[in-house]
């Protein structure tokens, strides 16, 4: 169930905490803490609870689209979307440059703009696919020495940025009249796609930047099965609440093992478990594929022939995430369990 019985607090005893996921089509114009905000208000009642609410990963105001936002008991699980790829779909306007990559900036440069084609345009976002790196821009959230990014480009003083590697999955370009194309791109986490707009209109021979970014996919979530801000609002509180996906819905982990009533309480404890016994069939399958897979990483990211001899040494310890389940089938939140059978409570619910 979406809504979880267990309160807040103290002060809050008599009420209900409002627990899951729910798909906002963030507006533009406001920031993505603005929305989570306003959606922990639109389920606030004199008998439930909101205040913990938070979004999986930044859009920026001029920005539409998905934003998923957990609350309650499922922002334990919010970092499972933070990493997931994300997918747009974007407008360039080229033969101009902007201080902040989008129309929100001011011009700062001009160029002519080349007469295109789509065979060009497919063979220029070819050469984007991939691992790369990117350099983030300076109209940014992040931070150097305590102090965000545009900040420093409000007073007018540029810093250093280190890259950041990037791997863009998935790219399409298609014309929309002579100063316009059209992007839409799959990529990961930390990818910017003003700064991609800008390169991509320097690899056609011209200057752009955004005019429109909208956000479509995050991981498993569709901008489809979002709901739009001005509908939650227009909503009774019971219909926001069917909107509400299950506490578990940002974790993508299929492997499960369901426990019984002194397990689930000697977890509750923080105790470690011995599921040897049980840790067969699919569950023992998937837990040897994962390590099988962290191993082979091991070894792709260089590790020296030492450590990687301790690693595999240790390949039946290494711990897996699962899903518990008590006897009646409810998640119960997130186990790691290794081959030797050792079970460690890792992120649980409460209910």
């Amino acid at each position: 169930m979406p809504i979880s019985a267990k309160p807040a607090d103290k002060t809050q005893a008599n009420k209900v905490k409002v627990s899951g996921v729910i798909l906002v089509d963030k507006p533009k114009g406001m920031t993505s803490q603005q929305v989570v905000s306003k959606v922990k208000y639109l389920f606030k009642s004199p008998v439930h609870d909101s205040k913990k609410a938070g979004h999986t990963g930044t859009l920026d105001p001029m920005a539409t689209g998905l934003l998923p936002i957990c609350m309650g008991e499922a922002t334990k699980f919010s970092h499972y979307q933070l990493d997931a790829d994300k997918s747009y779909q974007a407008t360039i306007l080229l033969g101009s440059q902007t201080d902040t990559g989008d129309a929100e900036g001011q011009i700062v440069a001009q160029e002519p703009i080349p007469q295109l084609n789509e065979d060009f345009l497919a063979s220029v976002a070819q050469q984007f696919l991939g691992e790369q790196q990117q350099i983030p821009p300076m109209y940014s959230a992040l931070k150097k020495d305590g102090k965000k990014l545009y900040e420093y480009a409000r007073a007018g003083i540029e810093v250093d940025r280190p890259p950041r590697n990037i791997t863009i999955k998935a790219l399409k370009l298609q014309i929309i009249d002579d100063a316009q194309i059209d992007l839409t791109v799959t990529c990961t986490k930390g990818t910017y796609v003003r700064v991609l707009a800008e390169d991509i209109a320097k690899k056609l021979g011209t200057l752009g930047h955004l005019t429109v970014l909208r956000r479509i996919q995050v991981g498993k979530f569709s901008i489809d099965d979002a709901v739009a801000l001005s509908s939650l609002e227009e909503s009774s509180l019971d219909a926001r609440q069917s909107w509400l996906l299950p506490i578990d819905a940002c974790i993508e982990i299929s492997a499960e093992l369901t426990l019984t009533e002194e397990q689930c309480v000697r977890v509750h404890m923080g105790q470690r478990l011995n599921v040897f016994d049980v840790l067969t069939g699919k569950l023992k399958d998937y837990v040897s594929k994962v390590v099988s897979v962290q191993l082979s990483n091991s070894s792709a990211v260089g590790v020296d022939d030492i450590a990687s001899n301790a690693f595999q040494n240790l390949e039946h310890e290494i711990p897996v995430d699962i899903r518990l389940l008590n006897a009646q089938g409810e998640f119960l939140g997130l186990g790691a369990v290794s081959l030797n059978g050792r079970l460690q409570p890792k992120k649980l619910i409460q209910r």
